[in-house]
């Protein structure tokens, strides 16, 4: 299908694809907006221009250009112009707030008549019916090299014998890491030419039969309850590790349940934001059982999280523990889906990145809506890197804080709903 010599790569140029199309025009709704965030970068600009490159020196025998795959895609910078283009497009995302995100700004463009002659767009999770049989894919690089090898593991099984990877990123986020783990799906790996501080890699030439690499497992000793088992697929932060964030707050947890329960007397649910691989949610319910909190049943738990892979890895998780039937998993973004003052008990522990970025506001998003999911009375209890100073923050969107812990690296506190 492209016929440009292995090893080589298209002269990648500003093409129709990109020079038509309004970037500023794209939100980052529902993360957070300021001046100096953009919901795109130069790395969505070559991987589309590269993509248009390998277009346009496609043999097409076929009469037409094939679908775009695209993984991974923010808010929509590399799917809405490949749609503005006519191009028909396949969209997986593993993050609930992207898949928000780009909604959001398919209905503003659509609403501007930007999207009349648009391509179709379909949506599925990251699995063998999003890339079954694709010729083409634009994927941003993920942060994490799990994450990656999960989805280069996936394209090279069911994608077309044929398939061409395109994957972009800035040159700051980029290692040669990426490059060893693409080569062990892919016989062809090659980093394009930068540009603008940003390089596509190029890999074709799929090896299929190797092992899933993931789910993964690993077995952890959990304070007062000894060995637990973590679940994690490949775009789960942290993997199958005991985050020292999480086990610093475990010890908390551990010191306010020895004392039979009393810090969360009538609490009957807990809600642990940001689950990740589970180990807050199987925690709690399993202390709290051992605890006698709430009769013999302990909490009942409702673990939730953006991503999809966090969701699978935590009901994982939870069934290795054999606590599935107390903890209810949901895939939700920043708990948009709970109702206000609905909740007695939430537990967090906030990342401080977006995407490759660090960014504190994305921390503080999930205070604010803590605060507006909390019962007045409520709690939450939350841990966080000392040095990111969160007290004030807590103490303005939730109410009075107190702090249980604290070390050089971390601090838990206890915020109570005002």
């Amino acid at each position: 299908m492209y016929p440009v010599p292995r090893g080589q790569t298209p002269p990648v140029h500003r093409t129709a694809l990109t020079a038509g199309f309004d970037f500023a025009a794209l939100s980052r709704w529902p993360y957070p907006e300021s001046p100096e965030l953009q919901a795109h970068d130069a790395a969505d600009l070559l991987l589309l221009d590269t993509a248009q490159a390998w277009w346009d020196a496609a043999s097409r025998d076929d009469g037409g250009v094939p679908p775009a795959i695209v993984l991974e895609d923010r808010h929509g910078a590399l799917t809405l112009p490949l749609l503005s283009a006519g191009h028909a497009v396949r969209i997986g995302q593993d993050a609930l707030g992207q898949e928000r995100s780009l909604d959001a700004n398919v209905a503003t463009f659509r609403d501007s008549g930007a999207l009349e002659d648009a391509g179709p767009l379909s949506r599925h999770g990251i699995g063998p019916d999003l890339v079954a049989g694709a010729r083409l894919i634009l994927l941003q690089l993920p942060r994490s090299l799990d994450a990656l090898e999960q989805w280069a593991h996936l394209i090279a099984e069911h994608a077309h014998a044929d398939v061409l990877l395109l994957a972009g990123g800035r040159d700051k986020h980029m290692t040669p890491r990426q490059n060893t783990v693409l080569e062990r799906y892919f016989s062809s790996v090659v980093p394009g030419r930068g540009r603008s501080k940003s390089r596509v890699i190029t890999a074709r030439g799929p090896r299929r039969g190797r092992p899933a690499p993931f789910p993964r497992t690993a077995e952890h000793q959990m304070p007062g309850l000894g060995l637990l088992a973590l679940a994690a697929h490949g775009a789960t932060f942290g993997g199958t590790n005991l985050d020292p964030g999480t086990a610093f707050l475990l010890r908390s947890l551990e010191s306010g349940l020895q004392r039979g329960g009393l810090e969360w007397a009538g609490r009957k649910r807990a809600v642990d934001v940001g689950c990740g691989n589970g180990t807050i949610a199987v925690y709690l319910a399993l202390a709290s059982q051992q605890a006698g909190l709430d009769g013999l049943g302990g909490l009942s738990v409702v673990a939730t999280d953006q991503s999809a892979d966090a969701c699978a890895s935590t009901r994982l998780t939870a069934s290795l523990n054999e606590v599935q039937d107390r903890i209810e998993v949901l895939r939700d973004d920043a708990l948009s889906t709970f109702p206000d003052a609905s909740e007695d008990l939430l537990v967090l522990n906030p990342p401080f990145h977006a995407g490759n970025t660090v960014d504190t506001r994305v921390a503080v998003r999930l205070m604010a809506a803590s605060a507006r999911v909390l019962r007045p009375g409520g709690e939450l209890w939350c841990v966080w890197n000392s040095h990111l100073m969160y007290r004030p923050e807590l103490e303005r969107l939730v109410g009075p804080t107190r702090q249980l812990a604290r070390d050089r690296t971390f601090t838990v506190t206890v915020s109570t709903r005002r």
